[in-house]
């Protein structure tokens, strides 16, 4: 009898030889931002999206103790039956108004987020316009939807322009990260909101890698930009900067109505458990509380921006704290951030798929936590390693 599955064989070899095959991690240390232990290492951690330090704040924990103690654990149902809770109504009422919109909606995960809206929002009459390197999460709910797909080149607004220009379809939906996960560059929301305004295009925007680093109150590159009034939807995440768990969308009344009505990964998943809707709520608190974390986060990306680029090497357009050091190979990309690891340091190699051929690259990811000599070790073992 032939093995229906033996083709995986062949495709496992294949990326063995394209050296894109992924081997599976098991953290033995709880997260933090600044230190991680794997395989019995202690490294210093600049792979996480915890951002702001928070994953493993005892505030957080504390949150979660007291909730799991009043309210238990699962939730048991789908929001729309019984598995919305008081603590889940609280987060959204509480998102909706660090955000300063009418309403949010909880998600499983951004993933789910982004899936949800923007399949809510258009269908095979409609036409979406996409940066080319959005989140995978966004291009598989483009996909899903089954509007036509224009995608535009990363970050190229007269190439927006020109799809939006010729469309014909009913409805126009543009969908942008504001902060793109793998370059760390922003996208030029004013120019898009203007085109959005111009064209009478919906515009979502995922703000997952800025919530709670970007905006003199932690909102993200919307309110860093100045163009929240120009936002129809904005999806979150509480899994980066907030430390916790799970994903958001915040909007008009209308638009969360709409979404709780309609977006199948809310209607058909069961919600989170209510103490992690704790933890979000105490993650919001300490995000307007403690500015400092943001602020002093941002200067030291600033500041480490300048001196990898100063050595000669290529950052790209970051302009976060999110750094990748771009070396074009997978080879040289697993060989480098090996060493960095032997050399006490965890810095993630990103090949294809995540980014695009010939692109691949280390993901530096800082956090509050990190200290200077920390970030200074790092900066000389990646000069010694890759040079410049």
């Amino acid at each position: 009898m032939v093995d229906p599955l033996s083709w995986l064989d062949d495709a496992l070899a294949d990326l063995d030889n394209r050296e894109l095959r992924r081997t599976l991690l098991a953290r033995e240390s709880p997260q933090r931002g600044d230190r991680i232990e794997i395989g019995g290492h202690s490294l210093a951690n600049f792979g996480s999206n915890d951002y702001l330090g928070l994953a493993g704040d005892e505030r957080l924990r504390l949150a979660v103790t007291q909730a799991v103690q009043k309210r238990g654990w699962g939730s048991g149902a789908s929001p729309l039956v019984t598995g919305r809770g008081s603590l889940h109504a609280e987060l959204e009422r509480e998102l909706a108004r660090f955000e300063g919109t009418q309403a949010a909606l909880l998600f499983s995960t951004g993933f789910a987020a982004n899936v949800g809206a923007i399949t809510s929002l258009v269908s095979p009459e409609d036409a979406i316009f996409s940066d080319a390197k959005n989140h995978a999460s966004i291009i598989d709910g483009c996909r899903l939807s089954g509007a036509q797909i224009h995608v535009y080149k990363h970050c190229e607004v007269d190439k927006l322009r020109q799809s939006l220009a010729v469309s014909r379809q009913r409805r126009k939906l543009i969908v942008s990260d504001t902060l793109f996960s793998m370059d760390g560059d922003l996208a030029p929301l004013p120019q898009i909101a203007d085109l959005a305004r111009e064209f009478s295009a919906m515009l979502l925007v995922d703000e997952a890698h800025a919530t709670g680093v970007f905006g003199e109150k932690g909102r993200g590159i919307c309110e860093h930009l100045g163009v929240e009034d120009g936002v129809h939807i904005r999806v979150g995440t509480l899994s980066k900067g907030l430390g916790s768990f799970g994903g958001f969308v915040a909007g008009s009344r209308a638009l969360i109505d709409w979404l709780a009505n309609r977006a199948r990964p809310y209607v058909f998943s069961t919600a989170m458990p209510e103490a992690v809707a704790a933890a979000g709520l105490a993650a919001l608190r300490i995000v307007q509380e403690e500015p400092y974390r943001r602020q002093e986060l941002l200067a030291r990306a600033r500041e480490l921006r300048e001196h990898l680029t100063s050595a000669g090497l290529s950052i790209g357009r970051s302009d976060s704290q999110i750094i990748p050091v771009i070396l074009g190979s997978p080879g040289k990309t697993v060989q480098v951030a090996g060493e960095l690891r032997r050399a006490g340091y965890f810095v993630p190699g990103i090949r294809p798929p995540s980014v695009p051929e010939g692109e691949s690259l280390l993901r530096i990811s800082l956090s509050s936590l990190h200290q200077r000599e920390q970030v200074e070790g790092l900066e000389a073992a990646i000069r010694r390693i890759v040079g410049g």
